[in-house]
């Protein structure tokens, strides 16, 4: 077998637990899958040992190998809008993401991401994002497409080297001073999908700008100093401009799914910058997406 026969796959180590068959495993490990689906995915091949070969029923659990299984969404929401590659060499993949494709498989997506769509489209099953995008943010993500030469980019983002800036349209504040640094401590909220800024020492920072003033919608500039979940949208909310067509923020929103797809989130990731740790050379990668309403 080949290397794209894993395209799609997703990985896990067997941890060291007294486990007598893989089954038993994946059936604990994984509980809101019943044994029986198990069961039936590994006579179908779509549980393979790191040789690539299919692990049956009665295979016996090993711990410490590394095990390959493929992820099943009935019913799985098709997105209507594609990816573009901005930049492609042996090392790095800068790719521009449209609204409502997430970067990485979860919950009801799994074939429907950037991540998928790319091992499939280039053949590599290799890719690895160095960092991510909210499904509803649209903009530059940077992908990994060599494991040699991975964790000198993804280095750059834990040290902090990697300039970033987004745009937004959210409701005109013309009461404050620009440019604003707005710091704050973000925790998660009752609801484990969105994020909240409470009393404590601030662990998120972003800088802002505005760079257009029309009527009641301005266009901001937004530089995050840090990287935390939600925090630009959390941050404008915060400042009584939340972002135009943000479902979470300032409140929870219940808004149908095709309804979402009319109206997106108007935050995009426009520019990446940062020194290349292989060349040494500025690299630059702007978004071609613009905000609209």
């Amino acid at each position: 077998m080949t290397e794209s026969v894993l395209l799609g796959a997703s990985m896990v180590r067997l941890p060291h637990q007294p486990y007598q068959l893989l089954l038993d495993f994946l059936s604990e490990r994984f509980p809101a899958i019943a044994r029986e689906v198990w069961r039936q995915r590994m006579l179908d091949g779509k549980v393979l040992d790191a040789e690539q070969q299919c692990l049956l029923p009665a295979a016996a659990y090993q711990a410490g190998a590394l095990i390959y299984y493929f992820r099943e969404v009935p019913n799985e929401p098709k997105v209507p809008f594609t990816e573009h590659i901005l930049y492609q060499d042996g090392h790095l993949l800068a790719v521009d993401k449209p609204h409502f494709l997430p970067t990485l498989p979860a919950g009801r997506y799994v074939e429907e991401t950037v991540l998928r769509r790319l091992m499939k489209r280039l053949n590599n099953p290799h890719i690895v994002p160095i960092h991510r995008l909210d499904r509803l943010t649209a903009g530059v993500v940077l992908f990994s497409v060599n494991p040699s030469s991975r964790d000198a980019y993804q280095r750059l983002f834990r040290e902090r080297k990697v300039f970033k800036c987004y745009e937004a349209l959210a409701p005109a504040l013309p009461q404050r001073e620009w440019p604003y640094r707005h710091r704050s401590r973000l925790e998660s909220a009752q609801e484990f999908f969105r994020m909240q800024e409470v009393a404590g020492v601030a662990n998120s920072d972003t800088i802002i700008e505005v760079s257009e003033q029309q009527g009641e919608i301005w266009r901001y500039r937004l530089y995050p100093v840090t990287g935390r979940k939600h925090q630009l949208r959390v941050h404008l909310a915060a400042l009584g401009a939340p972002i135009i067509n943000d479902p979470l923020y300032p409140q929870l929103q219940d808004i149908a799914e095709q309804e979402h797809f009319a109206a997106p989130l108007q935050l995009l990731a426009k520019q990446i910058s940062f020194v290349d740790p292989l060349t040494g050379i500025l690299r630059s990668f702007k978004s071609q997406l613009n905000l609209s309403v």
